[in-house]
């Protein structure tokens, strides 16, 4: 779930904070620009782990600060493809159930990804696995509904990935490629976070743990 990122980063010391070690000001101040930020192809950005070089300082003309190239490790959070991990729901929808880990919420389990036969409650928005229940001859019964309630623990499988630059777009003159008339409208969907994961619980053992208890 969580790997060690090596990363090289030009920080700005500033003079405020020349009465620290140089390595504890360099620490402070790559934890204020990176922790908790999204880095494209890295992952969640958690917390500088050690730093592992320190170039030369340069000062700017009009500038107090001291302009320092760092080579570092950074904790980063990106889980690994078919890795097993326990989150809470926070959602769901008719296309499928959202998850939350607490410090990450953007991870979907589309409906084709939920435990099969499973149906969509529209009036209390949640799903519903319907459990089949088999008799000794080996045949079907019926069902036991088994609830995906907001708010339960729930054990998925990571299937994908996806990271998003959502930096300003250039087109080949230099501008912004967002012509006129196009500041208004908006994506009825919202944003596009810039990290997402896809996750299936289709398989024994995964889904709301308590099934599983």
């Amino acid at each position: 779930m969580f790997i060690l990122a090596e990363l090289r980063n030009l920080v700005k010391l500033h003079p405020r904070g020349f009465n620290k070690d140089i390595d504890q000001q360099i620490q402070d101040e790559l934890n204020h620009k990176l922790a908790n930020r999204i880095l494209i192809d890295v992952g969640l950005c958690i917390s500088v782990y050690d730093i592992l070089e320190i170039g030369e300082s340069h000062i700017l003309p009009g500038d107090g600060a001291a302009h320092t190239k760092v080579k570092f490790r950074m904790l980063v959070f990106r889980p690994w493809i078919e890795e097993m991990l326990v989150g809470k729901i926070k959602s769901s929808t008719k296309d499928g159930v959202n998850v939350t880990l607490g410090f990450f919420d953007q991870i979907f389990i589309p409906a084709s990804q939920l435990q099969n036969p499973s149906r969509y409650e529209e009036k209390d928005n949640v799903w519903v696995w319907q459990y089949p229940i088999i008799n000794e001859e080996g045949e079907q019964e019926g069902h036991h509904d088994l609830y995906m309630d907001i708010g339960d623990q729930i054990r998925f499988k990571v299937e994908s990935e996806k990271f998003t630059d959502l930096g300003p777009k250039r087109d080949n003159k230099g501008k912004d490629s967002k012509g006129e008339g196009d500041g208004d409208r908006e994506d009825s969907a919202g944003p596009e976070p810039s990290y997402s994961i896809t996750a299936t619980i289709s398989e024994d053992g995964l889904g709301v743990v308590s099934w599983w208890s």
